[in-house]
């Protein structure tokens, strides 16, 4: 049996801007609300692999005896440096280890300023300061 389609069968023009305007408002409020978490993540994900390199850090300076020196940075835990004995890495498995949720390398020095050395990021902006997804994350804090 078919049934007739009649011109007050379906939505108007006027409802669906209705409904189109109603999702806006709410991608508009939810969008912000999305992303401001995800820059919160990458800043707490940043601060668990600096706390997981430390750990690894250490257990270089037990074989070696020492921590790496900043000109031999955090590539010693990949890469056994020229002269030193007792190295047993690699201390972390991939290169990509080495570097923040942003892609840049992080930051290294021995001796550090804060303790007996420094691993630190400079967040989604790569300069000193910032608030959010552009702040600094270090071993210190």
């Amino acid at each position: 049996m078919k049934k007739n389609i009649s011109a007050e069968d379906g939505y108007t023009l006027l409802e669906l801007l209705v409904v189109l305007a109603i999702l806006a408002l709410i991608a508009g409020i939810a969008v912000p609300q999305v992303m401001k978490a995800f820059g919160r993540a990458k800043s707490d994900t940043a601060q668990v692999q600096i706390e997981a390199l430390a750990t690894n850090l250490e257990f270089y300076r037990f074989d070696v005896g020492a921590y790496p020196t900043s000109e031999e940075g955090l590539k010693a835990l990949i890469e056994r440096p020229s002269g030193r004995n007792g190295w047993n890495g690699p201390y972390v498995t991939k290169r990509s280890m080495i570097q923040d949720p942003w892609g840049v390398a992080y930051g290294y020095k021995s001796p550090g300023e804060h303790g007996e050395f420094d691993i630190y990021t400079l967040g989604s902006d790569n300069q000193e300061g910032g608030e959010g997804e552009a702040k600094d994350v270090g071993n210190w804090e």
